[in-house]
């Protein structure tokens, strides 16, 4: 199984970037996906999930500026970052839970955003 994750960049404060996350490999099913983001000397920090049903979840930091949404039929889960601010610049990290593996890592993905 292997998470491909996406659309890291360099956008300046305002700006907008999307990130993709493409799972591949031999599973059942994909339970919820997430982002998680990591600032350097920071720990690591959920920022959205969704469900399979569809019900999303966000960090308080990015309510109303990031959506994440999912394509069952492409295995993807993608990150919309609207208005974004120099304090989400980070290594930005997809995962799920798979059925019968458990949760799996993609490889991050660098947003820098300059003020």
């Amino acid at each position: 199984v292997q998470l491909q994750a996406s659309g890291g960049g360099l956008v300046q404060a305002g700006g907008s970037l999307r990130l993709s996350c493409t799972i591949s490999g031999n599973f059942l099913r994909i339970n919820e996906m997430e982002w998680y983001h990591q600032a350097p000397g920071k720990q690591r920090e959920l920022v959205a999930a969704i469900t399979s049903g569809g019900t999303q979840n966000y960090a308080d930091s990015v309510k109303g500026r990031f959506t994440i949404s999912r394509d069952n039929a492409k295995n993807t889960v993608y990150l919309q970052m609207n208005r974004l601010k120099s304090e989400d610049t980070a290594d930005y990290y997809c995962s799920a839970v798979l059925l019968p593996w458990g949760r799996r890592w993609g490889q991050g993905t660098l947003v820098t955003v300059s003020s």
